[in-house]
């Protein structure tokens, strides 16, 4: 009889983590803010956390596990999205005063929603692959550098998909190649500033989960 594979308690608050973490981007997200010149969304307070997870699964557990977290949020996420667009649906009682608010926060658009999650998976799975290759040709030394260059490929490619998708036509060209620049920018400052917890985080889950994945002969696939 095949044994049952089991996870860890830590891998498993890591997973959820990363699944709040993406639908709490998606709310934040409905808010846009300005620091000087960057246009960006409240969502970054918390989407570059997603990543920071991502790295840690991936240099711990490998890429497969990380793919697992990966399309688990993809789920998640799809979930909430359509239960607050049904939510939004329904018609609320006479006396609820509060639906253009609701809607403003959970009327997610269809064309946004798709943006949302063709950048997400994009983003996400060549961020743990970056990261797991990089660590196979450097025999596992160098962790900070391929932390940082996965977040920037994950991040740029995220933006090159989801901004383009969800507001071209909307929002001038001029803007929206600075609202992408701008999001790869702080995501990326946020990975190197998070980068010596994410380093102490990663060494503290080798000892404890007795684990140190090289993805070495495995198929790089997305599903």
């Amino acid at each position: 009889m095949k044994q049952k594979e089991t996870v860890s308690v830590t891998f498993m608050l890591l997973g959820v983590t990363f699944c709040v973490c993406l639908i709490l981007a998606n709310l934040l997200a409905t808010k846009q803010i300005q620091f000087g010149p960057l246009n960006l969304t409240t969502g970054v307070l918390v989407f570059p956390i997603s990543y920071v997870v991502n790295d840690c699964i991936t240099e711990v557990w490998g890429y497969r596990r990380a793919k697992l977290i990966i399309w688990t949020g993809f789920v998640m996420n799809f979930a909430f999205v359509l239960l607050a667009w049904l939510a939004d649906l329904i018609p609320g009682a006479p006396y609820w005063t509060n639906h253009e608010g609701f809607h403003a926060l959970f009327g997610l658009a269809p064309r946004v929603a798709l943006a949302s999650f063709a950048a997400f998976i994009v983003g996400s799975l060549l961020n743990a692959y970056v990261m797991s290759a990089m660590k196979i040709r450097d025999k596992g030394r160098r962790f900070s550098l391929r932390a940082i260059v996965s977040t920037i490929a994950g991040e740029l490619s995220d933006s090159l998909i989801f901004f383009p998708i969800a507001l071209g036509g909307i929002v001038p060209e001029k803007n929206l190649a600075l609202m992408i620049a701008s999001q790869v920018v702080v995501k990326t400052l946020y990975e190197v500033v998070m980068l010596p917890i994410t380093i102490r985080v990663v060494a503290w889950l080798k000892r404890t989960e007795g684990m140190d994945v090289y993805d070495e002969g495995i198929r790089y696939s997305i599903i």
